[in-house]
């Protein structure tokens, strides 16, 4: 931003704020306005990514009292038309031009001393003002940047994904670096980027009057660069930050499911928001139940005479008492029966019914007693064919 860019922008008008407003009241509506602009809210909307870099802006001279003050008093003095940038020279309405950058340092002292121009010696003060609100005077402010989005892998035993829980997860992200506090120049004091004016990204014609914006190359995006790079850094102002974060993990998540937790990933720049968390789970397998969605699945063993005369068997369930189901008398193998409210916990809090699905065992081993009664058995079934119109049906399309 050029020192004409800021002292004709009225950072209350862009908050829509009085000048009288209070700290609380500043803060309440940037919060606002930036919730409404943010670019994650509104993606390829390029008007409101302008509206929240402007709100950012306002914000952040705003939301400081020293630099409110300063930009103040920067306004009370420019800002009313009595001065304007530019040459040299008479104005229209018989205001006179000055070359700000006279006043801000831009020009030489006569040999000799004493100050330059004809304003009275401003050179060393107004400049002092407005470097505390840029980069030391660039005329540029390196703009809010959102963390980088983390992405990691728990595994949870059967039990733990049906019923939910709370697992310690290790994260390893980028983060400011606490040697030169994030500045990445080893004394805290980094330049700006000359390349791309401390924005952090540089425009190139897309074709068609159509321009693009990448990040710059030479400052990686960060809008500094250090002129004394960090030794543990490298001058980048990241390192590697190594953390522990207990992770809810809600009832009911599948295999290989993704979950997002906003702003738990990297830490953001220049007070921009943290990059989202996503954690993939995994479920270990369980020797007895499976699911299918909100339904528990399980598959039980009844004897020959259970299945054919009926009878009532138990079945156990995850994590409860077992229950009682009731086979009525000719059960067919691979036959399913449903247990209510035996499931899986839903979203809801309400749980999914458990699927018992009968398996008729047959005995490896024949005593002299079962084979005597399993013969009589053969011989009272003798008019029965249980494959009698298969070989027919098999003769059909």
């Amino acid at each position: 931003m050029s020192t004409k860019d800021f002292i004709e922008k009225d950072y209350y008008k862009v908050l829509g704020v009085p000048r009288d407003a209070t700290e609380a009241e500043i803060k309440k509506a940037y919060r606002k306005l930036a919730r409404e602009n943010h670019p994650d809210a509104n993606r390829g909307d390029t008007a409101s990514e302008d509206r929240f870099k402007d709100v950012s802006e306002a914000y952040d001279v705003l939301g400081d009292a020293k630099r409110r003050k300063e930009y103040d008093e920067a306004r009370a003095l420019f800002g009313s038309g009595g001065f304007r940038p530019g040459g040299a020279g008479g104005g229209p309405g018989g205001q006179f031009n000055f070359d700000l950058s006279d006043l801000f340092g831009g020009a030489q002292p006569p040999p000799g001393g004493g100050t330059t121009g004809g304003a009275g010696g401003f050179g060393g003060g107004i400049g002092d003002v407005f470097g505390g609100l840029f980069n030391r005077g660039t005329g540029t402010r390196t703009a809010p940047r959102r963390g980088q989005d983390i992405e990691s892998e728990v595994t949870l035993s059967f039990t733990e994904a049906v019923s939910g829980a709370t697992v310690p997860l290790r994260m390893s992200s980028s983060a400011a670096c606490k040697a030169c506090q994030g500045t990445g120049d080893r004394n805290g004091t980094p330049r700006v980027c000359p390349t791309c004016v401390g924005t952090g990204q540089v425009s190139r014609g897309g074709g068609g009057g159509f321009s693009l914006t990448d990040p710059c190359v030479d400052c990686k995006g960060r809008g500094l660069i250090a002129q004394d790079p960090c030794a543990v850094c490298r001058g980048s102002g990241r390192a590697t930050s190594q953390r522990t974060m207990q992770v809810r993990i809600p009832p009911g998540v599948d295999d290989g499911q993704r979950i997002r937790l906003r702003g738990k990933g990297a830490p953001g720049e220049h007070g921009g928001p943290g990059g989202d968390l996503y954690v993939i789970v995994h479920v270990d397998e369980h020797p007895v139940f499976g699911r299918r969605g909100d339904n528990l699945t399980i598959t039980v063993p009844v004897t020959f005479p259970e299945a054919a005369l009926g009878g009532e068997i138990k079945v156990p369930t995850l994590g409860g008492p077992p229950v009682t189901l009731k086979l009525p008398p000719g059960t067919p193998p691979g036959r399913t029966m449903r247990a209510r409210g035996k499931g899986a916990v839903r979203k809801d809090g309400t749980r999914g019914d458990l699927l018992v699905t009968v398996e008729v065992a047959v005995p490896r081993e024949v005593g002299d007693d079962a084979r005597k009664a399993l013969d009589e058995y053969r011989t009272a079934m003798a008019g029965e064919d249980p494959r009698a119109g298969l070989f027919e049906a098999a003769k059909g399309e």
